[in-house]
């Protein structure tokens, strides 16, 4: 399993963790090695080393599975302590009051601890996205159970409830059991490995390279869920277009490498104008798209200003100066029964009517029903955002790729 996991690490460096886990295992290898030749070696120096190993291979452990997840690094300042704390008690209990079963339990409790830390701490999010991860919990945590319980499967026998050939079946179960685990977290580990790659292959189809937000595929059936959940729900559902204002410029002034940076700081000033449950993709150039669930047309209006406003106030930082950027939204809801493009189009209208007069505006676009003629007629604050006439070839020409 160490010879396994040493040959996927080197070809997944970019795993998280996943180091960590190798070397774990590497110093289980030790473990076993230890085990093998304490005959012909001091015993004190046999119990120094099974102790250390076995406790490094629970403690890289959790360091893998903690830099997997993404949390904060424990400090190998503590790790020291508990090791040489570990080796003191059993060199006392080696040297001057030799008792093999106090080292027994003392060791096990602490990988057992250990182990079950690495459970709780990996076990995060939903079974049904992340089955690996509760794989890879339920072997560290019943390792974990079953090591913390281990001493006490030993002293039934010293009780005298069974006999030495039932002590020997019980230390065949307890290896039994470290095989099935060893196997079982090698195993974990893997998917763990094959869950980020997919992970990784999954965000690059996704999301857009550039700025992290969606882009316009993942954007577009994102939005067909998000209607078809308004439909069901009859929630509402509001959708912003949104169009960097000359942007051109900034690209025939300083370059492409600042607009790049100018798209990266307009996202970074949107999220926190939004909720966790809006969804944010880039459309085409500089036009981003936001979709509003549960979002009422007076609400969107509302964020929609705030998100002018604050892209205006935070100006991003170039190294011949700042660049002030604004934007130019248009707003609209949809109405059960469109169709997409439909809702895009008329928050499309609503954007380039917010450019015509002036750039820096958000305008709005209504929708009512008409029941005498039984279609969708478009109203705007603007009379001019009316569109009669205009005919909707496709989606992919609903939205305009114009660099003013």
């Amino acid at each position: 399993m160490t010879m396994m996991l040493m040959a996927a690490w080197r070809f997944n460096r970019q795993i998280a963790g996943f180091g960590f886990w190798a070397t774990s295992y590497f110093f289980g290898t030790l473990f076993c090695v230890s085990l093998l030749v304490r005959t012909a070696v001091p015993e004190i120096w046999s119990v120094i080393a099974t102790q250390s190993m076995l406790f490094l291979m629970a403690y890289l452990n959790l360091r893998g599975t903690r830099a997997y997840i993404g949390q904060p690094r424990l400090s190998p300042a503590y790790a020291a302590v508990a090791l040489l704390l570990l080796i003191a008690v059993s060199g006392y209990f080696t040297m001057v009051h030799p008792d093999p079963g106090i080292r027994f339990t003392l060791s096990s409790l602490m990988a057992g601890v250990i182990f079950l830390l690495c459970a709780r701490t990996i076990a995060k999010g939903k079974m049904q996205e992340y089955p690996a991860r509760y794989l890879f919990a339920m072997a560290c945590g019943g390792h974990g159970a079953f090591l913390l319980i281990r001493p006490w499967l030993f002293s039934l026998g010293n009780a005298g409830l069974f006999d030495a050939a039932q002590a020997i079946a019980v230390s065949q179960f307890v290896m039994v059991e470290a095989i099935a685990a060893i196997v079982l977290m090698a195993f974990g580990i893997v998917m763990l490995a094959n869950e980020q790659v997919t992970l990784e292959l999954r965000n690059i189809a996704e999301r857009d390279p550039l700025t992290g937000v969606f882009n316009r595929r993942s954007f577009l059936t994102l939005l067909d869920k998000c209607i078809s959940h308004s439909a069901r729900m009859t929630s509402s559902l509001s959708i912003m277009l949104i169009d960097l204002d000359h942007f051109k410029r900034i690209n025939d002034t300083w370059g492409h490498k600042s607009g790049d940076e100018a798209l990266r700081h307009f996202v970074a000033v949107a999220a926190p104008c939004i909720r966790n449950g809006d969804i944010i993709g880039r459309i085409g150039g500089e036009e981003f798209a936001i979709l509003l669930p549960n979002t009422s047309l007076t609400e969107a209006e509302t964020v929609a200003n705030r998100l002018r406003h604050e892209v205006a106030e935070s100006p991003a930082e170039h190294e011949h100066g700042d660049i002030t950027l604004t934007v130019s939204i248009g707003v609209t809801h949809y109405i059960k029964g469109e169709a997409p493009e439909v809702t895009l189009h008329r928050a499309d209208n609503a954007m380039y009517m917010a450019k015509k007069d002036g750039r820096n505006q958000v305008k709005v676009a209504l929708c009512q029903y008409n029941a005498d003629k039984s279609d969708l007629s478009e109203n705007s604050a603007e009379p001019d955002l009316q569109s009669e006439g205009h005919r909707v070839n496709s989606l992919k020409t609903s939205f305009s790729q114009s660099g003013s």
